[in-house]
């Protein structure tokens, strides 16, 4: 199955260019904007419109910490499903025999959505059942293209250490996330593996930190 991943398009869907012969988009969140839920609306129902119109036969979006309508209910799961678009939040779906299962859960950092605080995070990911092919997740696990700058200017791993642990048990064909963008020096928006692990890892967002309104990736295509 080709899979085309892609994540924190930020409302700048528009200028991706779309791979073709792709059998399943995968977005990990951060579709929107807005932290305040009713004008972070309208920027999701655009985000469902393009990307209900995308020539891909097979759609599943997880939300970010930036899509508070979703978390609020006003862009509703019913709304997803009628366009076409399965919507995950701690389940799973079947595409062409993949199971893949999604979350939109990072670590609280300000006051988003779908956040909670690092010491719960275990209880989300230990739901993550046996035999799953794909994980998409909101954020990263610890240590694969996580790296950052703190408030501090130092370099700082943001990924989740309990979700690196469950990877690291259940070893998915692919595991795809998004939530920490690449910066002017530090590269995260692509794919890797990791030694020990059969693992590919995804990190798909779509903008760089400091160049609002511009795509700097066109997101990853990979095959499994």
């Amino acid at each position: 199955m080709k899979i085309w991943h892609i994540s924190d398009t930020h409302m700048n869907q528009g200028q991706l260019q779309v791979p073709t012969g792709v059998d399943l988009v995968i977005h990990t969140g951060d579709a929107s904007n807005w932290r305040d839920p009713y004008r972070n609306e309208p920027e999701m129902r655009a985000f469902i419109d393009w990307f209900a119109a995308l020539q891909i036969p097979n759609k599943v979006f997880v939300a970010g910490n930036h899509d508070t309508s979703v978390e609020k209910g006003l862009v509703s799961r019913e709304l997803m499903t009628s366009r076409g678009i399965t919507y995950l939040q701690d389940e799973e779906a079947t595409f062409g025999g993949l199971r893949i299962w999604g979350a939109p859960w990072t670590p609280t950092y300000g006051d988003w959505s779908f956040m909670r605080g690092r010491h719960k995070m275990h209880s989300i990911w230990s739901s993550i059942p046996e035999g799953i092919d794909i994980l998409a997740t909101h954020g990263p696990p610890y240590g694969v293209l996580d790296a950052t700058y703190s408030q501090n200017n130092r370099v700082e791993l943001c990924g989740d250490v309990s979700l690196m642990k469950r990877v690291q048990e259940l070893q998915p064909q692919l595991v795809c996330f998004g939530h920490i963008h690449s910066t002017d020096d530090i590269r995260n928006a692509g794919t890797r593996t990791v030694h020990g692990l059969r693992t590919i890892f995804s990190n798909g967002s779509c903008v760089d930190d400091g160049k609002w309104g511009i795509i700097t990736s066109h997101g990853n295509v990979i095959d499994i």
